[in-house]
């Protein structure tokens, strides 16, 4: 993250993202899968790291290999072609966008950093400061009750931050700055997304 002024001074907080450039590696439709969407290919990859059957699927697009696959559903499928490039002329500056991911992974964690329970007390001997404390009921039902916050693993799920706002897009270096915060740790892959319309 970094941040940058605005055009009339306001400090905005921004996200520099590497967003392409994205080639088609397959394209999906109903006829033969069921369903229209784009398979997407993102950051090379050097041809010995890959596996002879997947360089014989890269081959149907050009023969480069990408790091990253990944699809996206569009509605005309047959206005692309494989081995084009995707890149940012999709959006423009005040765009809304939704940037989905997997957010950092924090491990096992106690109930007061994953769930923000309150601390007790530090004094008069008090052995209860970071734990959860009674978690369980009496003589009915005499059992915890599902659902309950308990430590646990936190962290490291998918997670999509939405209507995120396009502040400044730069071309000529692949660069997506979105107002805000995304899923995950810096070097993270993530997907970017059009929201779908308002019904």
């Amino acid at each position: 993250m970094t941040s940058l002024f605005g055009s009339n001074g306001e400090y905005i907080p921004v996200t520099v993202i590497e967003a392409g450039p994205c080639t088609v590696t397959q394209i999906k439709t109903k006829a033969n899968d069921g369903y229209d969407a784009l398979q997407l290919g993102f950051g090379p990859k050097k041809k010995s790291r890959v596996n002879k059957p997947v360089q014989g699927h890269f081959e149907k697009s050009g023969g480069e290999c990408y790091a990253f696959l990944r699809e996206f559903k569009v509605d005309d499928p047959e206005a692309f072609e494989l081995g084009q490039t995707v890149t940012l002329d999709m959006f423009t500056v005040g765009d809304k966008i939704d940037v989905s991911g997997r957010n950092k992974g924090r491990g096992f964690s106690g109930v007061t950093k994953r769930h923000g329970f309150h601390l007790g007390r530090k004094t008069h001997g008090s052995h209860n400061y970071r734990l959860p404390g009674s978690i369980g009921n009496s003589a009915w039902p005499s059992k915890v009750i599902k659902g309950k916050k308990m430590p646990g693993r936190y962290g490291n799920v998918r997670q999509t931050m939405r209507n995120l706002e396009v502040v400044d897009i730069r071309p000529e270096l692949n660069l997506l700055l979105v107002k805000g915060a995304v899923p995950g740790p810096v070097n993270a892959t993530i997907e970017i997304k059009k929201p779908k319309a308002a019904k």
